[in-house]
């Protein structure tokens, strides 16, 4: 019996490294019977077949798993926006942040295109409300920060077509080879391609890059419960305790402390705007549609 993490899953294979030794396994039939599906990112325990193939026997435990990219123990979600050319569709950037905050993942956000506008006044918003935020110009400025952001982690990037992160990925590893805007061979991603999740190192890190994988995907994939989503907004905490009435939803009542603070600029509209429509969502939620 040995232990080590799925690195990669395709066509019902997974692939386990096991100390820089990698099997291709199948996953034992308890699984199915279970109702439960390794992950990469996955750490497991593997029985050894034959060389270099085996079986998957038992999942450790998770600290926390993403539904698309299918990815579990995630130490970071690297959120790339680019600032222009496409636009940040801040609803959905929040809905990320919200998602990341109720599996206890962490983020960094990085804002791109920097040479195209402005981009003070969205790294402000969400440094304010407590994520490190780097902006780049992604002709030409140094990807050092992050590097340093994703160092040593299992890091989840996200992030629509067109912000530049084949470019990022590319000026922090050039062996990878991508070409932006086009299919990534080394990743696997492409239109007509085979779904495959993928870990690879870098910085020092391991990140995971998903064929189609959106932050618009995300969003639609993950639910959470109107009762828990005021916790996932953490600039919400110091005024939560100051609403007139208990149970209060934030959004419109009388003597409500985040409301207050709304206006008295000290939450950003924006994001209380991505709060309110995010909390009529989860009205309509049932329980079996609430995240894991």
């Amino acid at each position: 019996m040995r232990e080590g993490r799925i690195v990669r899953q395709t066509s019902g294979f997974y692939y386990v490294d096991c100390g820089g030794e990698v099997f291709s396994c199948r996953a034992r039939g308890l699984f199915r019977k279970e109702g439960v599906t390794p992950l990469v990112g996955d750490l497991v325990r593997m029985e050894e077949t034959e060389p270099g193939c085996g079986f998957v026997v038992e999942i450790l435990p998770r600290r926390n798993n993403l539904i698309r990219p299918p990815v579990a123990n995630v130490d970071l979600l690297l959120l790339i926006l680019s600032i222009a050319d496409p636009a940040p569709n801040l609803t959905v950037v929040d809905k990320l942040l919200a998602i990341a905050e109720y599996k206890g993942i962490d983020v960094s956000i990085v804002v791109t295109k920097s040479d195209l506008a402005d981009p003070s006044g969205l790294c402000r918003i969400y440094r304010e409300a407590g994520y490190p935020v780097a902006a780049l110009n992604s002709l030409s400025d140094s990807p050092d920060a992050i590097r340093e952001m994703i160092r040593g982690k299992l890091c989840v990037l996200a992030g629509n077509t067109g912000v530049g992160k084949s470019t990022l990925l590319n000026a922090m590893e050039p062996s990878l080879t991508l070409r932006t805007g086009e299919t990534s061979r080394k990743l696997g991603r492409g239109r007509h391609t085979t779904r495959v999740t993928e870990l690879f190192e870098l910085a020092g890190g391991m990140i995971a890059d998903t064929p189609g994988f959106s932050a618009l995907e995300t969003a639609q994939f993950e639910r959470i419960r109107k009762e828990e989503l005021e916790l996932c907004f953490r600039e919400f905490e110091p005024y939560r305790t100051g609403c007139r009435f208990t149970g209060c939803s934030h959004t419109k009542e009388k003597g409500c402390g985040v409301l207050a603070a709304v206006e008295r600029g000290e939450i950003p509209l924006s994001r209380h705007k991505s709060y309110c429509e995010m909390y009529e969502e989860a009205r309509q939620i049932k329980d079996w549609e609430v995240v894991g």
